[in-house]
């Protein structure tokens, strides 16, 4: 029983997470799409640039979303086992 309440819950948690992760991707797409577009024009190439900066500092958030899920995950199985 306590071993189907736990995978349950890894797998709510897990899927929470990836949602999140999901999201940030779309994002990062966005911005590198819409940073591209803005390079196509003289006046918009300085926007463009921020929006790749931004882009690439969201790239850190999938692996930190991964870590943290993992820590999640982790404080939940010892609360079960303890």
């Amino acid at each position: 029983m306590m071993k189907l309440d736990l995978k349950q819950k890894h797998i709510i948690i897990q899927r929470r997470y990836e949602m999140l992760g999901a999201i940030n991707d779309l994002f990062i797409a966005i911005w590198f799409l819409i940073g591209s577009f803005f390079f196509l024009s003289d006046s918009l190439v300085t926007s463009g640039t921020w929006l790749f900066i931004v882009g690439s500092a969201q790239l850190l958030i999938k692996p930190t979303l991964k870590i943290i899920s993992l820590v999640h995950v982790k404080k939940v199985y010892e609360k079960h086992t303890n």
